[in-house]
């Protein structure tokens, strides 16, 4: 009992919380209670004032606790979205979020080095605080959001992006692609047991981390490195017969789809690519008759019945248009529809509005509405349509 109080209070972050997320935050306090320690105590004192920094209040006084807050996954996209929409790439803002996001930089181990001992630590979280588990995913997003922005301090960009690159390459699983948060973590033991009463405990590789990874590697010149071929080769064998993709972290086959055909087209694959064509054809076969893309949480279960189905949101829209985008379908009938749902659904103060989860933690159990996401997406995706594919001339020399 005393090696496993140890071992959570070690992975205390420094403002109390654990893992930068409420519900590991509410078991370690639990557990800890369990054990003796009273509320008293400097460990449970500062898990408990954590907790407040997840309150939500509502107008009537009543609040509820958010299960996590993603800054730096915000930050990333925002950037991105903008940038790709045309605003300069040294304008104030932009800068001062680069600056925050290399300030957000991971430079020490954390548990993934159980499995990666001699790997110099790099990358970033998905949280405020949650040193001890960097993300692959925010770690592929920031890089292209840093590459995107004029930095008055190129070579800092340069020595924190090849960090996380470093850093990300070496937790390539052996199969080729990349999970979130460790590597080769697929046994299915832990999910037997007793209080895993949601979800899912490891974290196998996915299609949309991988995609993510290989998008960020192409843009960085690495796109013929036997590491990227491999994470491509990979995701060439995962499409499913459909011509889709499954998507882990948000919902789900448009997710995935939208994921994973830009980062082949920029990893060198042509448009032509029968991998390609079939995931265009998907997408264009579950285009609702609005013109939007949705997709119903149940495709997760029940796959045949809502896999691309579900009443159109924004963030799906844009999702698939920038799968058709990266594809060439610039001058299509489907693009040309999608374009024209954005246009027509979004708001007076230049918002859209979207009432589904579309985002996912556990696929099936637990999920998560970003309420950036009907933001940021259609915005990258109007921009790419407007202003073209970005880093396409990088691609090119690739």
């Amino acid at each position: 009992m005393s090696s496993a109080a140890r071992w959570i209070i070690e992975r205390q972050e420094n403002d109390g919380c654990w893992g930068g997320i409420q519900p590991p935050a509410v078991y370690s306090i639990i557990a800890l209670h369990l054990l003796g320690y009273d509320l008293q105590h400097p460990v449970m004192r500062e898990g408990l004032a954590s907790l407040d920094r997840f309150a939500v209040w509502r107008e009537d006084g009543a609040r509820m606790i958010e299960a996590c807050q993603s800054p730096v996954w915000d930050t990333c996209l925002a950037a991105i979205a903008l940038v790709d929409a045309g605003l300069p790439a040294d304008h104030p803002q932009l800068v001062k979020a680069a600056d925050w996001m290399l300030g957000e930089e991971i430079v020490r181990p954390g548990d993934w080095s159980v499995k990666r001992p001699g790997l110099p630590p790099g990358g970033w979280a998905f949280e405020f605080h949650n040193d001890n588990y960097p993300d692959i995913d925010d770690t592929a997003e920031v890089i292209l959001a840093l590459r995107r922005i004029t930095h008055h301090d190129p070579g800092r960009v340069d020595k924190a992006v090849g960090r996380g690159m470093r850093w990300t390459l070496g937790m390539q699983s052996k199969n080729g692609a990349w999970g979130a948060f460790d590597v080769d973590n697929t046994s299915p033991f832990p999910n037997r047991l007793p209080f895993c009463d949601f979800g899912e405990v490891i974290d196998p590789p996915s299609a949309d981390v991988t995609a993510h990874v290989v998008e960020m590697l192409a843009v960085e010149g690495l796109a013929h490195d036997p590491r990227t071929r491999r994470g491509i080769e990979w995701l060439l064998a995962e499409q499913e017969p459909d011509g889709s993709w499954f998507g882990r972290w948000g919902v789900n086959y448009v997710y995935g789809t939208g994921s994973v055909v830009p980062a082949l087209v920029a990893a060198g694959l042509p448009a032509a690519h029968p991998a390609i064509r079939r995931a265009v054809t998907w997408l264009e076969s579950v285009q609702n008759d609005d013109g939007g893309w949705g997709e119903d949480l149940r495709s997760y279960k029940y796959v045949e019945e809502w896999s691309g189905k579900g009443a159109s949101t924004a963030s799906q829209t844009a999702w698939a248009l920038m799968a058709l985008l990266a594809a060439g379908e610039r001058e299509s009938k489907a693009v040309e529809r999608g374009i024209e749902w954005l246009a027509a659904t979004q708001r007076e103060d230049g918002s859209w509005d979207e009432p589904y989860f579309t985002g996912t933690g556990f696929p099936w159990d637990f999920s998560i509405n970003y309420h950036l996401y009907r933001q940021v997406f259609p915005l990258t995706a109007l921009g790419r349509y407007v202003h073209g594919e970005p880093f396409a001339d990088r691609r090119k020399g690739s």
